[in-house]
């Protein structure tokens, strides 16, 4: 028989799809085969989220920063330099366990200065230069009243991922609160000791 015969035969045919056949239905090897495609798209989103979740971590604690300096201001009638230093190290904690030395804080009061603009009477910061005395600044209609004023709690955060994978650099994250004063018109800045 010549080879050509050999393959017109039925049974070469019968053979070659029982080998294509038994091919098909194996399952050996399918699980490795699934497991090494899906395993890195599987790590990079497992660490992707990690980062991301991360990052929204960091930025809640920005918010909460901004808040909580806003909130110990506005219960003051004045504060002196020791308590700005023990609002600055209480504003410090709450950003546990990142690192503090990439938070800005701008703490200033702000006071209607007449024809609708406002003027900072004070300005304390933290890793920042603080806002100058008496320069202008844009806050929301109608957030000042004639006579009043708020304090404006600024905090800013370069926040860098410590895995560094998926976000890579820093992100400035910032956040901003107004809060009227509680208990008097305008909170005053005394420098003594107090």
């Amino acid at each position: 028989m010549s080879p050509s015969e050999k393959v017109k035969s039925p049974r070469a045919w019968q053979a070659v799809l029982a080998c294509l056949w038994g091919f098909g239905v194996a399952c050996e090897g399918l699980a490795a085969v699934e497991f090494a495609l899906i395993a890195p798209v599987m790590i990079t989103l497992y660490f992707g989220m990690t980062e991301l979740t991360d990052a929204f971590t960091a930025n809640t604690k920005v918010t909460s920063v901004a808040s909580t300096a806003g909130d110990l201001l506005a219960q003051e009638k004045s504060v002196c330099n020791t308590e700005m230093n023990d609002v600055f190290a209480a504003l410090s904690s709450l950003m546990y366990p990142y690192p503090l030395n990439q938070m800005q804080i701008v703490l200033s009061s702000l006071v209607d200065a007449g024809g609708g603009t406002v003027r900072v009477a004070w300005s304390d910061a933290q890793n920042a230069g603080p806002r100058a005395v008496g320069s202008i600044v844009a806050v929301p209609a109608g957030l000042v009243g004639a006579g009043g004023s708020v304090v404006l709690a600024e905090v800013t955060y370069s926040y860098s991922s410590p895995a560094g994978k998926l976000i890579v650099g820093t992100i400035p994250l910032t956040d901003k609160f107004y809060l009227r004063p509680r208990r008097t018109q305008q909170i005053t800045r005394t420098v003594n000791v107090c």
